[in-house]
């Protein structure tokens, strides 16, 4: 009896179920805007089948408790167990960005329009306000968490290009919170971005948080932009986008309801 599985082959086989399904889209659908619609709709459900529960994926708007708002996003994942609110009017869902992991942009192909465009969608979720407070754990006080970062990211199904030296132009050209660091064209490749900048991490209280994770963002510069094999796209990104997820940012920050308490003039309780 064989008791061992072919992980290649599955691989394989995902990343042509996903391509055959844009596919489909592309050539069936040409009203532009149902066009993309079905596009985000795909990968909306390719990553809620394969990241784990504790991550929400939706289209959605990202706030601030001062009322600011994103455009808006084709693709939030944001923390589905820690985020205590979640607005939805109309079918438009509104995310705290306290619980935002990471955001990405969904196009046909890759183009120096779209990676800019995407640069602007990622910036205004970066740009919002976002608190941090102290949260208590087996009966423990554990101080407030620094900000954590907002992965930034495009997904296309195609490259426009000839080829990768032009991608990695104009991601290059990105600069502060417009900096992507992820994308994936399926049938062509995935890519993450390389930087150098570290954060001050002498920063460590509360009304210094927002400092620290701009001076960051504004001060990194790329290294270089790694690109995969056309082959293995999509596992390629899937297991680097878990990789971030895991490891680079973990979890987010426990959200200071007290600041949005105050927008409807009602301070709460912070003690029992």
């Amino acid at each position: 009896m064989d008791n061992k599985v072919d992980i290649k082959n599955l691989f394989n086989g995902l990343q042509k179920t996903m391509i055959s399904k844009l596919d489909t889209i592309r050539e069936n659908v040409q009203h532009a805007p149902t066009m993309g619609d079905g596009f985000e709709k795909e990968w909306i459900k390719w990553l809620k089948t394969y990241l784990p529960n504790k991550y929400g994926i939706d289209s959605a708007i990202v706030i601030d408790y001062e009322g600011n708002k994103s455009d808006q996003i084709d693709i939030v994942i944001y923390d589905s167990l820690y985020t205590p609110f979640i607005f939805n009017e109309n079918g438009i869902k509104y995310i705290p960005a306290e619980g935002v992991y990471a955001v990405f942009e969904v196009k046909p192909e890759m183009t120096k329009d779209y990676i800019q465009y995407a640069g602007k969608k990622i910036e205004s979720v970066r740009k919002l306000i976002r608190t941090s407070t102290d949260i208590i754990n087996a009966g423990q006080v554990w101080n407030a968490r620094p900000l954590t970062k907002i992965l930034g990211g495009i997904l296309t199904n195609t490259n426009s290009f000839v080829n990768n030296d032009k991608v990695k132009e104009h991601v290059n050209n990105l600069n502060g919170f417009q900096g992507i660091d992820i994308g994936c064209m399926v049938d062509s490749g995935m890519f993450y971005v390389d930087y150098i900048g570290e954060e001050d991490i002498t920063k460590k209280q509360k009304e210094q948080f927002l400092d620290r994770y701009t001076e960051y963002y504004k001060n990194r510069k790329v290294n270089n932009v790694i690109f995969s094999e056309k082959d293995n796209s999509l596992v390629a990104f899937f297991l680097q986008l878990t990789r971030y997820l895991q490891q680079a940012i973990g979890t987010v920050p426990a959200i200071d309801l007290g600041a949005y308490s105050k927008s409807i003039g009602f301070p709460i309780d912070e003690e029992l």
